[in-house]
């Protein structure tokens, strides 16, 4: 979604609703695979929700309509060892992200404000080690400046127990080791019986490595990550040049032929 389908102002662009009409109309199954919270998905693409297939919050749950596919919890044993560690780091804000909402001990006003825009569910409680874990799926760690440079060195240890993301330029997230877009990507082909050869994946970041391999039609956004143009087949335009409508546009001309 972010980096990809949606504009650097979040925005979901007309033409691709109307995109999307055709592409039902050639029986293609359309996946909105993302790091953000799943009522935050619904709410950019609310006009739809209910005909495609949502893999939210980096593949720890994937939901068609009303019905879960998907629910990868985080272990608990980990939690609270991971939020003082982080605790540690400057500047640093952590989420606890849940099946149903998400937990913040953040009173900083401007996070608040940013953060709301990939969490539509969420409560401030002051303490995030006394919060319920037994429906936590991910933490999403946010640094201002570099996720890569100011956490990852902190929990990089933790990759041989953990899937350790960094999921875009601000962000990090540590869940379940079979907890990424890819697993949950694998999970639908095999149910819709859809090879690699009849995917396309469109990704801009880390988190989205493991669901490009799975795809003999891979891109590569203009704006991606290094490591995502090396592992992706193909290129396209930026999510804030239409990138991803200027794909399906060719996609479905090639149908017409």
């Amino acid at each position: 979604m972010d980096g990809t389908l949606l504009n650097t102002n979040g925005k979901v662009s007309d033409d691709f609703f109307e995109l999307f009409e055709s592409l039902k109309s050639h029986n293609i199954h359309f996946v909105a695979a993302s790091g953000r919270q799943y009522d935050s998905i619904t709410n950019k693409l609310a006009r739809i929700k209910d005909e495609i297939t949502i893999i939210a919050e980096n593949g720890g749950v994937a939901k068609q309509g009303e019905k879960e596919l998907l629910f990868t919890k985080l272990p608990e044993n980990y939690i609270i060892s991971i939020i003082e560690q982080l605790r540690k780091l400057d500047h640093v804000h952590t989420v606890l992200c849940g099946k149903d909402e998400a937990y913040i001990e953040s009173t900083d006003p401007d996070f608040i404000k940013m953060f709301s825009e990939y969490y539509k569910s969420f409560q401030s409680v002051e303490d995030l080690t006394k919060v319920d874990f037994s429906n936590l799926l991910k933490i999403a760690v946010f640094h201002p400046e570099s996720s890569e440079e100011f956490i990852y060195p902190t929990v990089k240890h933790l990759e041989s127990e953990l899937q350790v993301k960094v999921s875009g330029k601000n962000w990090l997230d540590l869940s379940h080791p079979n907890a990424n877009k890819g697993y949950a990507l694998k999970l639908l082909q095999e149910q819709l019986g859809i090879q690699r050869e009849e995917t396309m994946v469109f990704g801009d970041y880390n988190n989205d490595l493991e669901m490009l391999d799975l795809a003999y039609f891979s891109y590569a956004m203009e704006n991606a990550h290094p490591n995502v143009v090396k592992a992706a087949k193909f290129q396209t335009r930026s999510n804030d040049n239409g990138g991803v409508e200027y794909i399906l546009n060719q996609l479905l001309a090639a149908k017409k032929v």
